[in-house]
């Protein structure tokens, strides 16, 4: 089996990013966003979804969060297609169900080529340490596109934010180490079109 490592840099007048992901990692993350909650959300997808991560960026705070986090969504959903490859004997499906004390978030994930994301959930504050929580469905929609994959996020129970937006992350880590997970049966791609 190849590696599935990706590491893919991006620069831009806002922000300068570069990340690397091994999805057959152990969940070891070195993680500087200039965003302390954020970095906490990235290092739990890491540890979660068993990944090795190491996102490095330098983003214009003085203005906020929003290129910084929206951007690390786009690099990070860039790795994630790059070190899939061809996709041959993935799962490509995965679903977790992830509780959180009084917190319980549902994320299914399609690896299918075809980006679309649905978000349900809200925060009753705006900020969460010092990350605005309304960037946080930005952050999923980016990974979904620059993906190309199928991505839900539902809230079903909860009322604390850091915990809502914790289990978001982790919960999206389980549903995609589910799907990149690999199947002896399946020996190609895992579609009736004959390609992902």
């Amino acid at each position: 089996m190849a590696d599935r490592i990706a590491v893919v840099e991006r620069n831009t007048k806002e922000t300068q990013i570069k990340i690397s992901l091994n999805l057959d990692g152990s969940g070891k993350a070195d993680i500087h966003t200039g965003i302390g909650f954020f970095d906490h959300m990235l290092d739990g997808f890491a540890r979660h979804g068993f990944f090795d991560l190491d996102v490095k960026v330098q983003g214009d705070l003085q203005v906020d969060g929003h290129h910084t986090i929206e951007d690390t969504g786009i690099v990070l959903g860039t790795a994630i297609r790059e070190a899939l490859g061809d996709k041959v004997g993935i799962c490509r499906y995965g679903s977790m169900i992830l509780p959180m004390d009084e917190t319980l978030v549902l994320c299914a994930v399609d690896l299918c080529g075809r980006p679309f994301f649905v978000f349900d959930g809200e925060f009753t504050q705006e900020m969460v340490g010092s990350m605005e929580t309304e960037m946080i469905r930005e952050f999923f929609y980016a990974v979904s596109y620059s993906s190309a994959m199928n991505l839900h996020l539902k809230i079903l129970e909860g009322y604390n934010n850091h915990h809502k937006a914790e289990a978001m992350f982790k919960s999206f880590a389980k549903a995609l180490d589910q799907a990149t997970g690999f199947d002896p049966r399946i020996k190609d791609v895992l579609s009736t079109k004959g390609s992902l």
